[in-house]
């Protein structure tokens, strides 16, 4: 019997967003955890933050921080929440509003980060900008959950990270100023 292949985790570039933002979705987090359901308030790593997810693949490099240089902060907007995946269990995650000023982000991202084995949720074509509140929510409380997440939160893009799961590592890439 052949042994299952080790299931390597990706490294991924990251949009994070204004402290208010952050504590606005923790807050979400919080009510989620609170209620007994699955919520990423209950991953305690230090690394764990609301974020973006802008590309992600096993073979990922940090990115040289020059490429990010002068790029300024511009608004986000965090929107209706979104369901992924299959069967009984569903990540549940808040859409975010794609702007021009995101799009254009994630293409330099892409463009210094050159082709790869991007992750499915990454791949160009295929991504939807989302910041996750929950990993493992059941169906059965999709209905309570979705009482718990508010209305749209605006946010300024703050920090572009690299999240490297094989030393549980972030390197900041970028502080986006505000103008």
């Amino acid at each position: 019997m052949r042994e299952p292949e080790p299931r390597i985790s990706p490294a991924a570039i990251e949009l994070l967003l204004d402290r208010d933002a952050e504590n606005a979705i923790r807050a979400e987090w919080d009510a989620l955890a609170t209620r007994g359901m699955s919520s990423l308030a209950r991953h305690t790593s230090a690394s764990n933050r609301p974020h973006v997810t802008l590309v992600a693949r096993v073979d990922l490099s940090p990115l040289d921080p020059g490429v990010l240089a002068g790029i300024p902060s511009f608004p986000v907007t965090l929107g209706a929440p979104l369901l992924f995946g299959t069967g009984e269990r569903r990540v549940l995650a808040r859409s975010i509003v794609p702007s021009a000023e995101l799009l254009g982000l994630r293409e330099t991202i892409l463009a210094a980060a050159g082709s790869g084995d991007d992750a499915p949720h990454t791949a160009p074509g295929e991504w939807m900008p989302h910041v996750a509140l929950a990993r493992r929510l059941r169906i059965a409380d999709l209905p309570a959950a979705l009482e718990l997440v508010g209305g749209d939160i605006r946010a300024h893009a703050a920090t572009v990270r690299h999240w490297d799961p094989g030393t549980a590592l972030t390197t900041t890439l970028a502080d986006l100023r505000r103008p």
